[in-house]
């Protein structure tokens, strides 16, 4: 959300940018606001001209009542009977009309960074680097539900009769892998610096609209039905909500955490989930990372975020790209934000496994979360980028990591958390 001082200061270059993530729809929320605004300051001045006359009245009243002179006191009274009901009138309306400019500011994107290309939607993300060799093997890689089904290890169909499209059970090894993969994320993320954590996984509604837009909460979140409480589409959301309503001292910056949740989504709009697949999921488990810093620092901490996913990756012979998110594909309250995606064997492309954003102080002004310096204040920056997903990352793995007689080599760095195990040998 952006400084209601820095829309009314800058109204062309807050308009600029709604063109440029292709939002025109919204252009006439700038004169809208900025109008409300003018409308708002004026109650609040006159707010301000007549509590500042009931004092004095009441001090006259007060002096009256004491030399006796009840009858000019009465009329004075009458004065500020009149006053503090359009006293009343005005604060009703400084209400109101703050209630309209805050719904109307959480729906105006965030400034987005300059290095940010431009372009409508994801077709237009541009590729910044990529990282291993992307490996094309000379025989056929079946679909991961394949894979994963000859060594027994998911059962799709018992799934849809207990919940439905959407869910999985993972079985044997496959399901030890998955717990795995998200172990050695934990301790990878904790041997870069970060402190791990397990979160809520549940978040009150203050907490969700300060770390995401409307629209993403009504395509993501699950509401549980007599509380206000709603399912964590990603622990990113109670990590950052940690913070809410908290003046931090600027010497304990960075917060570096990294944390564990299972993750809930309805995801609206992403037709037909895959029956026999595990890529769009209702529920998953995931390893997170979010960096609370200084403004000053967080395009630094930007780059390490993703880094560190492109690093982990690696480190299981994984071959991975990096795409620049364009302005389109930014969600609102983002100011830059980069995917990760894996090399697929079997579809000779890369897929998304991860996103790192820098959001600015667009949450921390949602969530009021304050750094004090020197006896003044100012907005934290807030960051967040995924370490690893499975079991969307499985698919990565046991593609990239399979073998032409079927079993499934374990990279070196995984064996210790796989009992010893150097491979995965299928039971059919």
């Amino acid at each position: 959300m952006l400084d209601i001082k820095f829309l009314r200061d800058n109204p062309e270059i807050v308009k600029q940018n709604i063109r440029n993530k292709f939002q025109d729809h919204k252009l006439g929320l700038v004169d809208e606001v900025i109008a409300l605004d003018a409308q708002n300051r004026a109650i609040m001045q006159e707010a301000d001209t007549l509590r500042g006359n009931r004092n004095k009245l009441s001090k006259q009243i007060g002096a009256l009542m004491g030399k006796g002179q009840k009858e000019e006191a009465e009329k004075i009274k009458a004065q500020v009977a009149e006053q503090s009901a359009r006293l009343a009138e005005c604060e009703k309306l400084e209400e109101e009309l703050a209630e309209k400019i805050k719904k109307i500011m959480m729906i105006i994107p965030n400034i987005i960074d300059p290095s940010v290309p431009i372009g409508k939607d994801d077709s237009e993300n541009v590729e910044i680097q990529k990282y291993g060799e992307p490996v094309t093997p000379d025989f056929e890689i079946p679909y991961h539900t394949e894979i994963m089904e000859r060594f027994d290890g998911i059962d799709l169909d018992a799934a849809r009769r207990v919940a439905g499209n959407g869910f999985y059970y993972l079985m044997g090894d496959i399901a030890r892998l998955h717990s795995a993969v998200i172990s050695y994320a934990r301790d990878f993320m904790i041997n870069r610096g970060f402190t791990y954590c397990v979160p809520p996984f549940m978040i009150r509604s203050d907490v969700v609209t300060g770390v995401m837009s409307f629209a993403e909460m009504e395509a993501m979140m699950y509401k549980i039905e007599g509380e206000d409480l709603y399912l964590i589409g990603t622990s990113e959301h109670s990590m950052i909500g940690k913070f809410i309503d908290q003046i931090v001292p600027e010497e304990e910056l960075p917060y570096t955490l990294t944390s564990y949740s299972p993750c809930f989504r309805k995801e609206k709009g992403a037709h037909g989930i895959e029956e026999r697949g595990v890529y769009r999921i209702h529920q998953f488990e995931k390893q997170e990372m979010i960096v609370v810093c200084k403004p000053e620092d967080s395009m630094m901490w930007y780059d390490k975020l993703w880094q560190n996913t492109v690093d982990l990756f690696r480190s299981l012979d994984i071959p991975v790209r990096t795409l620049e998110c364009c302005s389109g594909d930014l969600a609102d309250l983002k100011v830059k934000s980069c995917d990760v995606e894996a090399w697929s064997p079997r579809q000779q492309k890369y897929f998304e496994v991860g996103s790192c954003s820098n959001l600015g102080d667009a949450q921390a002004r949602r969530l009021r979360i304050r750094v004090s310096a020197d006896k003044k204040k100012y907005l934290a920056h807030t960051l967040n980028n995924t370490v690893v997903a499975p079991p969307r990352m499985l698919i990565a793995f046991l593609e990239n990591n399979l073998q032409a007689d079927g079993t499934v080599k374990i990279p070196e760095a995984l064996r210790p958390y796989m009992g010893g195990q150097e491979v995965l040998v299928p039971k059919k």
